[in-house]
C-alpha cells in the first residue's frame, strides 16, 4: 500500500525531471542554444515557434484531460512523445528541428497541465507553497548542471542527460498509483466562489504576464549582453533564483510575503537601471543577474502557490494549473518579441530600462485589486495580507461602520463576525452552539441586509474599510 507521502514523492519526482528537461532544453534551455551554435543557426524562429506550441498545449489540455487516470496516461504519453521528437537533434537536420520543437513544445505544455491532478490530490492545500517550492528548487538546480555540461563539455552530452531527465520522469510517473485514488478526490463545490475563482484567475493571468515580460528581456537582452562570460553564465545564472525561493518556502507564517512582492518589483527595476550604468565584466553580471533573478524567484513562487491553492475551486485541475502556467509562457513570449526589436533596433541599455520600468509600473496598478480578489478567494493564503488585517482588527467596530439600512439581530451580529474570521458553518455552529441550518438561515438574513450574494463578496464590503 502507498501512502500519500509515496505518492506526493512519486509525482514530485516526475514533474522536477520532466521541468528539468523542458527548463535545460525546450524552454529558453542552455543545450538548445549550444546545439544551434554549434551548427551557426539561428535559434529564434525556432524557439519562438516552440514557446507558441508549449502555450497552446498548456491551454488545450484541459479540454481531454478530466481525470486523475487520464493526466497519468497523458504524461506518459506526452513524456514519451518529446523523447521521440528529441531525437532528430542529435543529428544535423534543421527542417526536423522546428517540427519537433513544436512537437515537443505541445506534448510538454499537455504534461505540464496534466500534474495539475496530481498536486491537487497528493498535496494537502496547506503544504502546497513547499511543494511548488520543492520542484522549482530541484528542477532548477538539475537545469544548472545540465547547463554546465552543455556549455562547457559538449551540448550532445546535455542533450543526452535532458533526455534522461525526461526518461526517469516518466518511469516515476508510471509507478503512480492513480487507480487507488478514488477515495482522495474530494472535488469542491463552491458555487458562490466560482464568478470569484474566474475573476482572480484573469487578474492573476494579467499579472503574470506583464510580470513575466522582463524575463523575457533578460532572454534576449541582458543574457546575449553578458553571452562572453560562457563559464560564470553556465552556472550562477538560475543561483540566486534558487536561494530567493528557498528563503521564501522557509520564511515564518508570520513574515507578511505580500510585502516582499513590492521589494521584488524594486529589485527588477534595480537590476535594468544596474544594467544601464554598469559595465559588461563579471562582477556586473553578478549584480545585474542576482537583481532580477532573485525578483523573478519571489514572483514565480508567489503564482505558482496560488495556482496550486486556486487548484480546489475547480473540477479540473488541469485547466487551472495550464492557465495559470500559461500566463508565464504568454509573458516569456511577449518580453521576447520586445527584446528581439530592441536589439534589433540597436536601442541604448537606458530605453531599454525604460521599458522595463513602464513594465513594472503596470505590474505595480494590476498587484492591489489581485491582492484584494485573491483575499476574497483564498483568505488564508500566506502571500495574502487585506484579510489577516480584517481579523486583526475589532471586528464589532468594523460591523458598525458599515452602514446597513436594516440592522443586525445580536444573534447575527456574532455570526458575522465568526464569517469575517473565515469561520465555516459548521464551526460557526460548533462555537455558537446552534445548528448548522440555523448558521445558514443567520447567515441567509445577514446576505439580504447587506445585499450580497455570497460569502466572498460579504468580505469585499468589510475589506473596503481595512
Amino acid at each position: 500500500m502507498f501512502k500519500i507521502t509515496d505518492k506526493r514523492i512519486l509525482s514530485i519526482n516526475g514533474f522536477v525531471l520532466l521541468s528539468a528537461y523542458l527548463l535545460s532544453f525546450v524552454f529558453e534551455g542552455q543545450v538548445l542554444y549550444s546545439l544551434f551554435d554549434h551548427y551557426n543557426y539561428n535559434p529564434f524562429g525556432y524557439v519562438l515557434a516552440g514557446i507558441v506550441a508549449h502555450f497552446a498545449g498548456l491551454l488545450s489540455c484541459g479540454l481531454v484531460v478530466k481525470t486523475s487516470v487520464m493526466a497519468r496516461r497523458t504524461m506518459l504519453i506526452t513524456m514519451g512523445i518529446c523523447l521521440i521528437a528529441t531525437t532528430p537533434f542529435v543529428f544535423n537536420v534543421a527542417n526536423l528541428w522546428g517540427i519537433g520543437l513544436i512537437i515537443i513544445g505541445y506534448s510538454g505544455g499537455c504534461a505540464i497541465a496534466s500534474w495539475g491532478y496530481f498536486l491537487k490530490l497528493f498535496t494537502p492545500k496547506y503544504e502546497r507553497l513547499k511543494t511548488c517550492a520543492d520542484v522549482l528548487i530541484y528542477s532548477n538546480i538539475i537545469m544548472i548542471v545540465i547547463n554546465v555540461i552543455a556549455i562547457n563539455l559538449s551540448p550532445f552530452v546535455g542533450l543526452a542527460l535532458s533526455m534522461l531527465c525526461l526518461g526517469l520522469g516518466m518511469l516515476f510517473i508510471w509507478f503512480i498509483p492513480v487507480e487507488t485514488n478514488k477515495l482522495l478526490i474530494k472535488e469542491t463545490e463552491r458555487k458562490e466562489s466560482s464568478n470569484n475563482a474566474i475573476k482572480s484567475l484573469v487578474l492573476l493571468f494579467l499579472f503574470v504576464s506583464i510580470i513575466t515580460i522582463n524575463s523575457g528581456l533578460m532572454y534576449q537582452v541582458i543574457n546575449p549582453a553578458f553571452k562572453h562570460l560562457t563559464g560564470l553564465l553556465s552556472w550562477y545564472w538560475a543561483v540566486p533564483y534558487i536561494f530567493a525561493i528557498i528563503i521564501m518556502r522557509n520564511l515564518p507564517t508570520k513574515v507578511k510575503r505580500s510585502h516582499i512582492l513590492y521589494v521584488g518589483m524594486a529589485m527588477i527595476m534595480a537590476s535594468f537601471i544596474s544594467f544601464m550604468l554598469v559595465g559588461r565584466e563579471s562582477m556586473d553580471f553578478i549584480i545585474v543577474n542576482t537583481l532580477m533573478l532573485a525578483a523573478c524567484g519571489i514572483f514565480d513562487l508567489f503564482w505558482w502557490s496560488i495556482i496550486a491553492e486556486m487548484l480546489d475551486y475547480s473540477k479540473n485541475p488541469s485547466v487551472v494549473f495550464g492557465i495559470g502556467l500559461a500566463a508565464n509562457v504568454i509573458g516569456v513570449l511577449f518580453g521576447d518579441i520586445i527584446g528581439l526589436g530592441v536589439t534589433s533596433m540597436r536601442l541604448p541599455s537606458a530605453e531599454v530600462a525604460v521599458i522595463a520600468l513602464v513594465v513594472v509600473s503596470i505590474a505595480l496598478a494590476l498587484l492591489p485589486p489581485l491582492n484584494r480578489q485573491l483575499t476574497i478567494l483564498i483568505k488564508n493564503h500566506t502571500y495574502l495580507a487585506n484579510y489577516d488585517s480584517l481579523k486583526n482588527l475589532q471586528l464589532p467596530n468594523i460591523i458598525q461602520k458599515t452602514k446597513i439600512a436594516t440592522p443586525l439581530t445580536e444573534r447575527e451580529n456574532e455570526v458575522l463576525e465568526l464569517i469575517l474570521m473565515g469561520k465555516s458553518n459548521r464551526g460557526i455552529g460548533e462555537i455558537l452552539c446552534i445548528s448548522e441550518s440555523t448558521v445558514k438561515t443567520h447567515v441567509r438574513n445577514i446576505y439580504s441586509k447587506y445585499d450580497v450574494s455570497s460569502r466572498a463578496e460579504l468580505i469585499s464590503t468589510f475589506l473596503k474599510d481595512v
